[in-house]
């Protein structure tokens, strides 16, 4: 047995009491059927003067689960005139944003139609028009944290199901090949999407998020601190808060996933560690691959993981590119 096989072990058989609650299903449900209610008002506007002539670039708005525009970029590979592409859908990590539209062109030279979206009151153009009727603490994981219905994650997990509506109206996409993308919280976001929608074929998730979550907020990892802060101000609803926090927890969904699983995790991650999200991982009822990085970090494996993931999308759906 070789060093990492070794030093692993106890990850690939790690399955923790899931914390899902009777009406989990249920919440989902109702939670869905809200958002599809919700008219997507999808919106497009080329980008004239973008500097690569071979491409299209669309800034592109739609409504979330409210009726939060959510910005984002739509590229097309128009070089190669056809009539429809796979698409890849890239959600962002923590405080970030939709990127610019440069960092996707392997994606587009491969032949996807890229579309990368903000998250809601994070770190791009996307506000936030949910109410919530309490504080929260340090940042956005703990906002709205003391009712199900008004959390964070549950707005934001419905934009990017949206994200999907968006991309399967549009005349370029083939809505039979779609691929969800992202890292850490990104990560998340794609294991959602994956879990509570069917229309995806591959899941591409490196350093994934808001695996494990009563573990996150023990160990004050990364955005879930905030969890815990909120705690120590209202430690009456201890309880509550946990409770809540399962509906929105991967590893409580992953046996809802149908499609194929691309995975990263790095070893030495304190931010999203590994183990945690194995919790979820290990419950993948299909196909599924997970590369592991023993000395990396939260960047996990940076290029070499994207050369992987191109490899790995070419190898299983190369005939989308023929």
């Amino acid at each position: 047995m070789g060093y990492l096989n070794e030093i692993t072990k106890e990850l690939q058989g790690y399955l923790p009491e899931l914390t899902k609650k009777d009406d989990f299903d249920a919440f989902w449900h109702e939670t869905i059927r809200e958002a599809k209610e919700a008219p997507l008002e999808p919106r497009r506007t080329l980008v004239a003067d973008y500097p690569i002539r071979n491409v299209e670039v669309y800034e592109i708005q739609y409504n979330g689960m409210d009726d939060t525009p959510i910005h984002g970029w739509m590229i097309v590979p128009s070089f190669l005139r056809k009539e429809s592409y796979p698409c890849l859908i890239r959600y962002h990590g923590f405080n970030g944003n939709r990127g610019e539209p440069a960092a996707y062109m392997h994606w587009v030279m491969m032949g996807f139609v890229v579309v990368a979206v903000d998250c809601r009151d994070q770190g791009g153009r996307t506000g936030n028009r949910a109410s919530y009727s309490s504080g929260f603490s340090l940042n956005v994981a703990s906002k709205g944290i003391h009712d199900k219905y008004e959390y964070y994650y549950r707005f934001a997990y419905m934009d990017s199901l949206k994200a999907v509506d968006f991309a399967c109206a549009q005349a370029e996409v083939d809505a039979a090949r779609i691929v969800v993308e992202g890292g850490s919280q990104g990560g998340a976001l794609a294991m959602a999407v994956a879990a509570l929608d069917d229309r995806p074929s591959l899941a591409m998730v490196d350093v994934p998020s808001n695996s494990h979550l009563t573990q996150r907020v023990e160990g004050m990892h990364g955005a879930f601190a905030s969890a815990a802060e909120y705690i120590k101000k209202h430690p009456e609803e201890l309880d509550l808060v946990i409770d809540n926090l399962s509906y929105f927890d991967t590893m409580n969904m992953a046996d809802r996933m149908t499609c194929r699983v691309f995975a990263s995790v790095a070893l030495k991650d304190e931010i999203c560690p590994p183990r945690m999200y194995f919790a979820t991982y290990n419950r993948i009822p299909g196909a599924k691959d997970i590369v592991i990085y023993p000395f990396n970090g939260h960047e996990g494996g940076g290029a070499a993981q994207t050369e992987k993931k191109i490899a790995y999308a070419g190898r299983w759906f190369g005939d989308w590119f023929e």
